[in-house]
């Protein structure tokens, strides 16, 4: 082998050996200069309030839940009396369906009540009728001069126009009954507040169609003047919870708002997460234990129904020796 293939052989492999370092330094370079240096967090997580703590995302509610208003059946809205913000009281009308249809049947049955009524006057001339020719025939003293077929087939006509009166009446029973049972259908088209409260979200507008599903309702109903959180404490860390354990909470985005929170109470029934915080490192598999707090409503900064909170708990880990 001469000297200048030797060369260009070792030449060769060395020149792909510089091209794979050079093409790893402009990787780097490219990296370094389309990743930012590693800082701090744009907002700082806020500092645990207690040594032994469980901490919890929560969902601001309207004191005693959000109400989901929703329509009896589906139907075109016809009226919508209130708007968002405004406060109303219980018992006060917050939305109408379209009637139409019941009205239409309800004057069908107003007409035949009206037939029912006629028909049981001229039932009941009738049935005089018989009666005072019954009567004659049985005041003739002589039995020779009535026959007892005949006198039989009298009272038979006076008991089948007393079963046409009775069967006139039923008919006008039926028809004053399909009266109210129309009455408490067009009353059920409205719908009511159940308690007082703030309309916070208004879905349903007057010629839409509403639909009976649980999860588009009409409307949210809710008393804001005092919140609720609705705090998530996952599966692992139940034991650790016990009624009245002091809690406190802030608003995400702004750990500076604090707010301390009140024990209302523990629903014993653990079930799969529904509020998720959106972190891409997030479970969605996870079951909760949900309590619930309940807090005043501060002025300034303002909360609002649906907000997302930390919630911190005063809770001891069980696991740890004493």
């Amino acid at each position: 082998m001469s000297i200048f293939s030797l060369i260009l052989r070792y030449g060769s492999i060395a020149a792909a050996i510089f091209g794979v370092v050079a093409i790893i330094f402009v990787h780097q370079t490219q990296a370094e200069k389309q990743m930012p240096a590693p800082g701090n967090p744009p907002i700082m997580p806020p500092q645990k309030p207690f040594v032994e703590s469980v901490a919890a995302t929560g969902i601001l509610e309207s004191l005693s839940e959000n109400v989901a208003i929703g329509v009896p059946i589906p139907g075109l809205v016809a009226e919508v009396p209130v708007k968002v913000n405004d406060k109303v009281k219980k018992n006060q009308v917050l939305l109408k369906l379209d009637d139409r249809d019941l009205r239409a049947e309800e004057l069908s049955v107003q007409a035949q009540q009206e037939i029912s009524k006629a028909q049981i006057k001229v039932s009941e001339a009738q049935l005089a009728k018989l009666r005072s020719q019954l009567e004659r025939l049985t005041s003739v003293t002589d039995s020779r001069a009535v026959s007892r077929d005949e006198l039989e087939n009298r009272k038979q006509d006076v008991a089948v126009a007393e079963a046409q009166v009775a069967a006139a009446k039923a008919q006008l029973a039926a028809a004053e009954a399909s009266l109210k049972r129309i009455s408490l259908l067009i009353e059920r088209l409205t719908v009511y507040a159940p308690q007082d409260g703030t309309i916070l979200q208004v879905t349903a507008h007057a010629g839409e169609y509403a639909a009976t599903s649980p999860k588009s309702p009409a409307m949210i109903l809710g008393d804001i003047d005092r919140l609720q959180v609705r705090a998530d404490i996952d599966e692992q860390n139940a034991i650790r919870i016990r009624a009245d354990q002091k809690a406190y909470g802030y608003l995400k985005g702004d750990p500076s708002v604090t707010f301390p929170l009140e024990f209302i109470r523990l629903e014993p029934y653990v079930i799969p997460k529904i509020s998720l915080t959106g972190s891409s490192t997030e479970r969605v598999d996870t079951r909760v234990l949900q309590v619930i707090y309940s807090l005043e409503r501060p002025s300034d900064p303002p909360l609002y129904v649906g907000q997302q909170v930390d919630v911190y708990i005063e809770a001891p880990d069980r696991h740890k020796s004493p």
